[in-house]
């Protein structure tokens, strides 16, 4: 509704994970290129992790989407809390492969023939489990045996796992040593810095067709502070905001707006990186509630790196 009054074609800040508006860093395009890097050249396993709302999704979508379509097949795994039967059979039927029976050793038999098909064909096969950290030590190991699936030279399916920081913890453990081992390449999302936040709210404007700043600069640095920079709270933070500043006709949003949202959703934690001078003059200057300091985990992405064969 508020999209005719900003001069908008499209939602700028809506919550699925649509590849269009990544904000490419260097860091995340170095992410993307070891993520697309690991699945073209048969690598085996992937993991990905990083805080919640910090645009794992959307990396991994745009990666596939960046692979000629032809040439993929990938089995996108959105809720990985399933028993083995009926993972095998949610990844067989997005991959478009009809489940012949309800037993694993028929569905894998059927999985390794349509994977050997697909293999001489050219194809690139891909299973992608999103919110990987709720998956069991079980459901894991059985995860990692299909990596067993190859010939001679190469990975018959590539598997990507994607998690929160949970993850991490859940794959020490003993049990799966035999998976941490095949995982090839390791990459890890954190939030925006401060500088990040104006380009990644400018670029999304944009590209939904803004002639200019919807925000003030007072309000960017509010919005950057309640959403400790992380893209979900950013996107969740401007969407209400933009509403709030349609229904007062105010334009540009200016910072109280963003005052008044972040108090809604319940925004008023900051991590120890803002712990100094400008918290307190924003503080003063927009009547911001005393502020929680909470752990951070930092800002850009961890370099990736490859496991040693």
């Amino acid at each position: 509704m508020y999209r005719s009054f900003f001069g908008l074609r499209d939602h700028p800040f809506g919550s699925s994970p649509d590849p269009r508006f990544l904000y490419m860093t260097p860091q995340v395009r170095e992410s993307l290129a070891c993520l697309q890097y690991g699945m073209a050249a048969r690598k085996g396993f992937v993991v990905m992790t990083g805080p919640v709302g910090t645009g794992k999704t959307t990396l991994l979508r745009t990666v596939l989407d960046s692979f000629v379509k032809e040439r993929v097949s990938a089995a996108f795994v959105f809720n990985p809390r399933l028993d083995v039967l009926d993972f095998f059979e949610y990844v067989l039927t997005d991959f478009g492969i009809p489940p012949q029976t309800r037993t694993k050793s028929g569905m894998l038999l059927q999985l390794n023939q349509w994977l050997c098909t697909r293999y001489h064909q050219g194809g690139l096969c891909v299973i992608v489990i999103d919110e990987a950290q709720h998956l069991s030590v079980e459901m894991l190991e059985e995860i990692r045996l299909l990596t067993n699936l190859e010939n001679s030279s190469d990975k018959l399916v590539q598997i990507a796992l994607s998690g929160q920081t949970e993850l991490l913890d859940t794959l020490r453990n003993p049990a799966l040593r035999q998976l941490r081992q095949r995982v090839a390449l390791w990459c890890r999302t954190h939030p925006l810095t401060a500088d990040d936040v104006d380009a990644y709210i400018a670029q999304r404007v944009r590209i939904a067709g803004a002639a200019g700043s919807l925000f003030s600069p007072e309000a960017v640095s509010l919005i950057h502070l309640y959403s400790r920079g992380i893209p979900r709270n950013i996107n969740l933070l401007c969407e209400h905001a933009l509403i709030e500043a349609f229904v007062e006709q105010i334009a540009p949003v200016p910072p109280h707006v963003i005052d008044s949202v972040a108090s809604e959703l319940g925004l008023y934690d900051f991590s120890p990186g803002y712990a100094d001078g400008s918290i307190s003059q924003l503080q003063q200057k927009y009547s911001v509630p005393e502020l929680q300091i909470v752990e951070s985990s930092g800002d850009g992405v961890d370099l990736v790196k490859e496991h040693e064969s």
